[in-house]
């Protein structure tokens, strides 16, 4: 099902690029808030900081892609380095689209990294990639309509357990 999780990461610390040279992905299209770093804030963890280098030396190219505004994602992005694409539609794939066209890669070697179902999971299932689907950083949601979604997002995650998926730590 398109908005039954491939994969459940407690935090995006917990993506190693062993997992992803097994599954042979070149390159993750990230979601910033609530994914590298709490809803709305502009500060990155130290162990994000880390965790971005350690897939910049294994050779793991990286862009971000939010359906924030170039006001918010434009600062945090240029300050940790990174390519963005903002205002992205997801769960319509077209950010993704962008993002791979920039990164040089096939489809079939890049990934989603994001931890809301009906806007990353989906974009990830509708232009045909896997998500590295996270728990979210903090357990709060500024806008509204995230949180009306979050409230069914547990369904797809229990079918994932249901299914036999594992979280990875």
């Amino acid at each position: 099902m398109i908005l039954t999780p491939e994969y459940i990461f407690r935090r995006v610390e917990a993506i190693r690029p062993e997992f992803l040279a097994q599954k042979g992905i070149q390159a993750l299209v990230l979601d910033v808030d609530n994914t590298l770093t709490g809803d709305g804030s502009q500060v990155l963890e130290d162990s994000v900081q880390a965790w971005l280098q350690e897939m910049r030396e294994a050779g793991i190219s990286l862009t971000i892609v939010s359906n924030n505004t170039a006001k918010r994602v434009r600062p945090f992005a240029e300050r940790i380095g990174l390519a963005w694409v903002s205002m992205a539609c997801k769960p319509l794939p077209l950010g993704l689209m962008v993002a791979r066209h920039r990164l040089g890669v096939k489809k079939s070697q890049m990934a989603m990294v994001g931890d809301q179902i009906y806007a990353d999971r989906m974009a990830a299932g509708l232009y045909g990639i896997p998500c590295l689907f996270l728990l979210p950083r903090t357990p709060h949601d500024k806008a509204r309509s995230v949180q009306i979604k979050r409230k069914y997002e547990p369904h797809w995650i229990r079918r994932y357990y249901e299914k036999g998926g594992k979280l990875y730590e």
